[in-house]
């Protein structure tokens, strides 16, 4: 129901060609009456009529959006919904989901806090040595920071796992428990603990004692601050929300990480369309987002954009799809469909104002049908390769 919902108030704009046949049909029209009028010769009238024919408009703005629909897709961007690419670069608000857009999707060991005197790295291998044979989310990022620093895994023993009570085993004769914050202090660590923090966190005692505590977050894309800095200077984008439906002191601590002010987390589904709605009501916004729960948000906003193809539904939804999960290709689509959007332009407004030379030479008898027949196929021509430009990469595609 909500999907549904928000597909049916999905915001209708008018597309660039319609805005432009809106004057130039009763312009064409208006010059054919009054040249046939003025003179008395309905032959005048069919010329300027002939000349007047909108292939520019009609053939021009579509020969640059399938162009750039093209070269989208050789760089991983699927575009579902040619509108994106007449809409996107309107877009002045973008709403952001959290996990897996701006963030890996996966968490990452960012803070080792070893107790005094104790040895970081032998507790890091110990620790790793028994991660190792655990599928726990964290043993992932624990083995990868063993790896970074080229420690060698050693073989554990009697490794047990039961569900809330941690990790543990004997590696290299010692014992090495890997447990939570609240079982820490339950046995009586509490003291030696650093203060809590926003994130994921796990402790590590050796022999019973306290060795040390690892934090993990879902680390921010390398160019995650970069990106959302640009947005303003770059594309014209006036405000920047971040919505996730994480904790709020892991969704600030991240919006802190990549400089987002607004921040609204904790959000279901239903409370993502609402801002959605809310904001694109306001001014045309662009949602970025992977997961399926941001479906229905992608399908209200002016403008969706899946990251990634995780889910059918949310490509489903989105109006177009970033194959390649990489936040460069998000500025490349903006780049792409700027550039499309001015060479459409260059083409059919260039077509119709040499059509509106030639209405004018023919409403003064100086140019027959058959000759504005001529005229406008040679118009249609200088168009249509212009607009063919789109198609072909031109420049640098990203500038952050």
């Amino acid at each position: 129901d909500v999907m549904r919902d928000s597909e049916q108030r999905r915001p209708r704009l008018r597309r660039l060609g319609d805005q432009l046949g809106a004057w130039y049909t009763p312009i064409a029209l208006a010059i054919a009456v009054a040249a046939g009028l003025w003179s008395g010769d309905p032959v005048r009238f069919l010329a300027v009529l002939v000349v007047a024919t909108p292939c520019p408009l009609l053939i021009a703005i579509p020969v640059a959006i399938i162009g750039a629909i093209s070269l989208a897709a050789k760089r991983s961007i699927i575009i579902r919904d040619p509108s994106v690419l007449e809409r996107i670069d309107g877009c002045r608000t973008i709403v952001l989901d959290k996990t897996g857009t701006l963030t890996y999707g996966e968490p990452a060991l960012t803070d080792r806090l070893p107790a005094p005197d104790t040895d970081a790295a032998g507790t890091l291998q110990a620790a790793a040595s028994l991660e190792r044979y655990s599928k726990h989310p964290l043993a992932r990022p624990l083995l990868d920071a063993a790896a970074r620093e080229r420690l060698v895994l050693l073989d554990a023993v009697a490794v047990r796992e039961r569900p809330g009570e941690g990790l543990e085993g004997r590696v290299d004769g010692r014992h090495v428990r890997i447990i939570g914050r609240r079982q820490a202090e339950a046995a009586g660590h509490g003291p030696a603990l650093p203060p809590a923090a926003p994130g994921l966190e796990c402790v590590v005692l050796l022999d019973g004692r306290y060795a040390a505590t690892y934090r993990f977050h879902d680390a921010p894309r390398a160019d995650s601050r970069s990106f959302i800095g640009h947005l303003g200077p770059r594309h014209r984008l006036d405000r920047v929300l971040l919505v996730s439906g994480d904790r709020e002191s892991e969704v600030r601590y991240l919006a802190g990480q990549v400089g987002i002010k607004e921040v609204y987390a904790g959000r279901t589904p239903e409370e993502k369309v609402a801002i959605t709605r809310r904001e694109a009501s306001r001014a045309p916004t662009l949602f970025i987002g992977d997961g399926i729960n941001d479906a229905p948000a992608l399908a209200t906003a002016t403008v969706g954009l899946a990251f990634g193809h995780q889910s059918e539904i949310t490509s489903e939804a989105a109006g177009a799809v970033i194959m390649d999960t990489s936040l460069k290709r998000v500025d490349e689509l903006f780049h792409l469909a700027r550039r499309m959007r001015r060479i459409a332009l260059q083409s059919a407004v260039g077509g119709m104002a040499l059509s509106l030379v030639g209405m004018a030479i023919a409403a003064g008898g100086w140019l027959p049908p058959v000759g504005g027949a001529v005229f406008q196929e040679m118009i249609d021509l200088a168009a249509v390769l212009n607009a063919l430009r789109a198609a072909v990469p031109g420049g640098e595609l990203s500038d952050y």
